[in-house]
């Protein structure tokens, strides 16, 4: 009985080990590519992307469910070229996440006009024909989506939504540029850094903010215990050493995707 009780301990032991080890990694790489346009563009060569219009996406019906159907860069390509677009629009895709074998999934919502693209809106029944699909508003298709792929496209449209919102700078009035993956915004003008924001939800967080690299390994070092007093000195505290949160913080922290992120 005890050899069977070590067993299936080590066991979960391995398998929590695994799935902390994966979901750290796959942090790590969207976070390179966020920060990396060149990594970012690498990355579409071998991504997936999910196509919008107007904020709706494009899904095909399976039965008593919908699927949302994934396009290679390549098949993209074709599409825009058999439709008369240029390929210059898929620079308005947005990076929403990757498989556990680092392929990277990108949004792009091919009805809306945008200052980065030189198109203007493509038809939806001429796409929707092309693709043999159809494009769906999310909330009437939600509960008939399986959990990855409703996730998935929540955040693509709140992402895309955020970026239809802000094609210009707030102070100088001047059009903003993306990123390659679609994580931040900047005017050119001032340099000022938009970054996207999906609101606190305060039943759950008292407070949310965002940390640099530098503040987080500053966090990470403190061992001692400080008073009330003088613990206000510092921006936040991390989660103690036997929490799940503060294992993933420091692997995060001590083993950077590689050299080019800042540190």
């Amino acid at each position: 009985m005890s050899l069977f009780c070590g067993t299936a301990c080590r066991t979960k032991s391995f398998l929590c080990y695994r799935l902390l080890s994966t979901f750290v990694t796959k942090t790590r790489y969207l976070f390179e590519l966020k920060e990396d346009d060149d990594a970012c563009k690498k990355a579409q060569q071998t991504g997936a992307f999910y196509l919008f219009h107007s904020l709706a996406p494009l899904l095909q019906k399976s039965e008593h469910q919908y699927l949302a159907p994934k396009h290679s860069l390549l098949e993209l390509e074709r599409l825009l070229g058999k439709l008369g677009q240029d390929t210059q629009r898929i620079e308005d895709s947005v990076l929403i996440g990757c498989s556990e074998q680092q392929e990277a999934w990108f949004a792009l919502d091919l009805g809306l006009n945008s200052s980065s693209s030189i198109n203007a809106s493509l038809q939806k029944s001429e796409m929707e024909k092309e693709l043999k699909g159809s494009f769906i508003e999310l909330r009437k298709a939600l509960f008939q989506l399986n959990v990855k792929d409703a996730s998935l496209l929540s955040t693509a449209q709140a992402l895309l939504h955020w970026h239809g919102a802000h094609q210009f700078c707030s102070r100088s009035g001047q059009p903003t540029k993306k990123n390659m993956a679609g994580s931040k915004r900047m005017c050119p003008s001032n340099e000022i850094i938009y970054y996207p924001q999906i609101q606190v939800n305060l039943r759950e967080l008292e407070a949310a903010a965002w940390f640099s690299y530098d503040e987080v390994a500053t966090a990470l070092r403190r061992n001692k215990r400080y008073t009330q007093q003088q613990s206000e000195a510092f921006a936040f505290w991390l989660p103690p050493k036997l929490a799940i949160a503060h294992q993933l913080i420091k692997e995060w922290v001590e083993k950077p995707t590689c050299s080019t992120l800042p540190v």
